[in-house]
C-alpha cells in the first residue's frame, strides 16, 4: 500500500487541501478530486503547471522532461509530474513566475 500525503493547493480561488498518493503525480490526485489545474504538456516541459512551496516539503521531480536545480531551490514545483514525499503547502498558477525565474538563470523558459 502506497503511502498518501495531504497537499494544500493555494489557488487563485481559495484554498483546497487534497490526497496525494507517492506514486501519484499530484495535478492527476488534484483532477482525479474534482480541482482543475493548468497544464498543457504533462511532462515537465512547458511550465504550465508551475507552483512554488509556499512551505517547505519535499517532492519527488524525476518525472520532468526538464527540472533544475534552480527550480527547487526556488521553490518551484511542476505540478504535473512531481509526486509528493511530505505534507505540502503549493502555491498554483505560477508559470509566469517561474518562466522569469527560468530566464534569469538562461534555462530553458517554454512560450515566454
Amino acid at each position: 500500500m502506497s503511502a498518501k500525503y495531504s497537499v494544500t493547493l493555494l489557488t487563485p480561488d481559495g484554498e483546497i487541501s487534497i490526497e496525494a498518493g507517492e506514486d501519484e503525480h499530484i495535478w492527476d490526485a488534484a483532477k482525479a478530486q474534482g480541482t482543475e489545474l493548468p497544464a498543457i504538456c504533462h511532462q515537465g516541459r512547458c511550465l504550465t503547471c508551475a507552483g512554488q512551496l509556499a512551505a517547505a516539503g519535499e517532492f519527488d521531480a524525476t518525472d520532468a522532461t526538464y527540472y533544475f536545480p534552480e527550480d527547487r531551490a526556488a521553490g518551484y514545483i511542476l505540478l504535473c509530474t512531481a509526486k509528493a514525499r511530505s505534507q505540502l503547502r503549493i502555491r498554483t498558477h505560477q508559470q509566469v513566475e517561474m518562466r522569469a525565474h527560468r530566464r534569469a538563470h538562461r534555462l530553458p523558459a517554454p512560450y515566454s
